[in-house]
């Protein structure tokens, strides 16, 4: 089964190169994605219920993961939401989880962590 994901990534090269990685490694299928916490927040309002998976990252063109992540409180049981950052330190991933962050992986080290997490999800 493929997990139907939204990735919310500003960077273009960063966003390409994980969708890339995602579909061919994890058993993920991208719906789609945005630059902004605005276009993020109106994309998961238009399709609550449609996704499995949102990888959102903190720092945006416009806005903050945060707000994203805060878009996100009301999801069913069996969505999930990642962090997916540069800035994961033990701060931002005890305020992350406090927001109802499944997970939180740092860009530069963990995305095998984050492939790992995806292919468990995929496969219950």
């Amino acid at each position: 089964m493929e997990l139907r994901t939204y990735i919310v990534e500003d960077n273009a090269t960063i966003r390409e190169n994980l969708i890339g990685t995602l579909e061919e490694l994890a058993s993920v299928e991208s719906m789609g994605w945005s630059e902004t916490e605005n276009d993020a927040r109106a994309w998961l309002a238009a399709h609550e219920g449609q996704w499995e998976l949102v990888i959102i990252d903190l720092f945006l063109k416009q806005g903050s993961g945060l707000g994203v992540l805060e878009a996100c409180r009301g999801r069913s049981e069996d969505q999930r939401v990642v962090v997916l950052s540069n800035y994961a330190t033990s701060d931002m991933r005890k305020r992350c989880a406090q927001l109802g962050a499944d997970a939180v992986f740092d860009k530069s080290n963990e995305i095998d962590a984050l492939v790992d997490y995806c292919l468990q999800l995929a496969a219950s």
